[in-house]
């Protein structure tokens, strides 16, 4: 899942948005879990409002504090995401965005993700 914003917006402002659009969490046997236990942001999103809006789901804040707390804390975390700007950025249409239609760039944006998930599926097999 993504979204595409303007470069001079503020992470954030989308927060609620893609907090709420985030599917049903799978796995364990039973009725699927409608929201994770919890969420792991840095200090972009240490704002009052975001974690208000992932109390009201019932989520676990773990967001990085501005001026009290470093990123490093998010480790393996934050590696995650990390690692997946890098699988798009080798993408050179994606490292920076030339397109001024914003579906053309979420066309490709989208065509990069079913890439980088038909590569995963070859290690699987």
């Amino acid at each position: 899942m993504f979204c595409v914003t303007g470069a001079n917006r503020h992470d954030s402002v989308v927060f609620e948005q893609l907090v709420d659009a985030l599917p049903d969490v799978r796995g364990k046997r039973g009725r699927p879990r409608r929201w994770p236990g919890k969420l792991h942001a840095d200090k972009g999103y240490d704002f009052a409002r975001c974690r208000a809006h992932l109390r009201r789901r019932g989520i676990v804040d773990r967001i990085a504090r501005r001026g009290i707390e470093r990123n490093d804390r998010l480790g393996r975390h934050r590696w995650v995401v990390e690692r997946t700007h890098a699988w798009l950025a080798a993408f050179g249409k994606l490292r920076v965005r030339f397109e001024r239609s914003v579906h053309t760039h979420v066309a490709l944006l989208s065509l990069a993700c079913s890439v980088i998930c038909v590569r995963s599926l070859r290690w699987l097999c």
